[in-house]
């Protein structure tokens, strides 16, 4: 025994997993319940006013234990043999295997079992022991099959002081029996005795030599605890389909023997026995039937039948004789038995179905997948159901996550400082969740954005938050605006302030250099201009160097010198003579501008030459 090796560990593990639930104060005034055995949704034993259905059912009447063990073990092993031929139905090992692959379904990041701790060193320990030490990857989905095939699933852990659970042995339901409240003294204390010898364990072998004792901390007991009838033990997934699954089997093989023996259909030999006296009908008969029929042959080596034979036999036909000269000898057929079982059939294997609570689409039974019987929202439905089972089964790993983090030194809080979670078993279910999650998003957001209720309303009202709980959150949303501008210095001014305990290139910071300090430094104020003036303040001590030799553009840059009317010839002098006069011509317009007979008599300087295009004497006569 493990007690013996070193008694203080041991001792110590008996003390603690001797309550019914596991109480560690986390932090000023909060408290964690780890309830490993289920006691808090399904009772203890002892006060359970309904357990235990075996023996209330089929007990006679005496409070013998040793009548009560036996009794109560027989009856489950008369419900393990059904259940082993309820596995061997294609249909019923098809469940049982979805159930254990969506249990055990992995998340985005591939891991199985999702560790959530805010203490390193726990984490580590826990992610070593499952994923290295128990192996849940692979061992995990036999473990979930086998719960919910019996309905219980035991594990052997074997602990070592500093090092936890170094290995685990599954025992079969068939040979493990769970005692509570045996010891009156000891009311909470849960053992596990298991035979050796025969593996069916019953209360005239217990006390043999060839039984162990184990205590509560060895054993992890995995039990669907659905009802409360079965307790101590848990109600297997297949419990609801037993019956079902016997009417179905039943009717499957009538049918079968149905199509066998009555669907062929019969003939009738109606033979003339003409004047025959009546003591020679029988005889007769006889003859004519060993003529027309021959019985078949089976090959003793082989087995098989010789087709050479016809295979009608007696059995099968009818031979009447008839007497009369009209009559003669006629062969008729009958028709077989027109039976149609296969909507029973189709009935049973529905409701068997439903009792698995599996959606028809998963095996390939419901083609039709429209409207509300579509697989997304059966799926729904099944998914809460998995959910379901995945709580029990994390329960039990969290009972052998606190023996190892105890075995290993652990104490006080930390034993209890983590949560375990399995990959929820839906994407639609998770897409349902996200959903309500953006629609309540969108309507806080809203609703502030117009102004009709402020934060605190939302964070109470719609996503149902006490004020501790939205004032944490909120300083949560300031360290991550902290976080996010320590990020924009790293990236753009290469500082960490939470290194350098300052900023730069912040709009603060440029208000600090012009203010602080006494002031506004020399030479960054209008009124105060640094020795000497601004730079590049007041007249250009050289001139410009335009139109001159040493500019870029040479002598003449604007091209003044050369620049003459394109065609025509005329020199700069001509033209600024021209220019002239059209000024002194736009001027006389300006003085005359209030008589209009000057400004005739002005125009028609140049208009009374004959050869003008604009005189009236070049008009023709019509």
């Amino acid at each position: 025994m493990p007690e013996q090796q070193n008694p203080n560990l041991f001792s110590r593990l008996r003390r603690l997993f001797s309550t019914d639930v596991i109480i560690r104060n986390v932090g000023g005034d909060q408290l964690k319940v780890v309830d490993t055995d289920n006691i808090q949704s399904s009772g203890n034993i002892q006060n359970n006013s309904r357990v235990d259905r075996y023996q209330r059912m089929f007990g006679t009447g005496q409070s013998n234990l040793y009548n009560s063990g036996q009794l109560l073990q027989a009856t489950r092993m008369e419900l393990f043999r059904d259940y082993e031929a309820m596995d061997t139905d294609s249909i019923i090992s098809s469940a049982l295997d979805i159930y254990a692959d969506e249990c055990t379904a992995k998340d985005e990041f591939d891991d199985t079992l999702t560790i959530v701790t805010d203490n390193d060193k726990v984490h580590k320990v826990l992610h070593n022991l499952f994923y290295d030490i128990l192996n849940i990857e692979f061992n995990l989905w036999p473990w979930v099959r086998n719960t919910l095939k019996y309905g219980d699933f035991f594990l052997h852990l074997h602990i070592s002081e500093k090092y936890g659970i170094t290995n685990v042995d599954p025992i079969s339901a068939y040979e493990i029996m769970r005692e509570e409240g045996v010891d009156p003294s000891k009311p909470n204390e849960i053992t596990f005795k298991r035979d050796l010898t025969t593996g069916i364990t019953t209360t005239s072998t217990l006390h043999n030599r060839d039984s162990e004792t184990y205590q509560n901390y060895e054993i992890a007991h995995f039990r669907l605890l659905n009802d409360t009838n079965f307790l101590p033990y848990g109600r297997s997934l297949l419990e609801p389909a037993r019956k079902v699954w016997k009417q179905l089997t039943l009717m499957e093989d009538a049918m079968l023997i149905h199509r066998i023996m009555r669907a062929p259909d019969k003939r009738i030999f109606k033979i003339d026995i003409g004047n025959i006296p009546p003591n020679e009908v029988d005889a007769f008969m006889e003859m004519m039937i060993n003529k027309m029929q021959k019985v078949p042959f089976i090959d003793e080596n082989t087995g098989e039948y010789n087709l050479k034979y016809n295979m009608q036999n007696i059995l099968e036909d009818f031979y009447l004789p008839v007497r009369g000269t009209e009559s003669g000898t006629t062969i008729e057929s009958t028709p077989g038995l027109a039976y149609d079982s296969i909507t029973d059939v189709e009935y049973l294997k529905s409701r068997m179905l439903g009792s698995l609570k599996i959606p028809k689409a998963y095996l390939g039974y419901d083609e039709d997948t429209t409207g509300k019987a579509s697989l997304a929202s059966q799926d729904f439905r099944f998914a809460r159901t998995i959910e379901r089972v995945q709580k029990i089964i994390v329960s039990e790993l969290t009972k052998i996550a606190i023996v190892h983090l105890y075995a290993q030194g652990f104490t006080d809080e930390e034993i209890v400082d983590f949560s375990l979670k399995l990959t929820p078993p839906s994407t639609y279910y998770e897409r349902e969740k996200l959903e309500l999650w953006t629609s309540k998003a969108t309507l806080a957001g809203d609703l502030v954005e117009k102004k009709l209720f402020s934060r605190y309303w939302a964070y109470e009202h719609i996503f149902n938050m006490q004020p501790e709980q939205w004032q944490e959150e909120q300083a949560r949303i300031v360290a991550d605006q902290k976080e996010q501008f320590r990020l924009e210095q790293i990236s753009t001014e290469g500082n960490d302030p939470s290194e350098t305990g300052q900023s730069f290139g912040t709009a603060h910071d440029i208000a600090t250099l012009y203010k602080g300090n006494g002031g506004v430094p020399k030479g960054y104020d209008e009124t105060n201009p640094p020795e000497g003036g601004w730079v590049g303040a007041g007249r250009p001590k050289e001139p410009g160097t335009y139109g001159k030799h040493s500019h870029p553009l040479g002598w003449d840059p604007a091209g003044h010198k050369q620049n003459k009317a394109a065609g025509t010839g005329v020199s700069e002098s001509q033209n600024n003579g021209a220019l002239s006069r059209h000024k002194t011509m736009l001027e006389q317009l300006a003085a005359n501008i209030d008589k209009p007979a000057a400004v005739k008599s002005t125009f028609r300087q140049k208009s009374d030459k004959k050869d003008n295009l604009l005189s009236e004497e070049n008009l023709l006569d019509e």
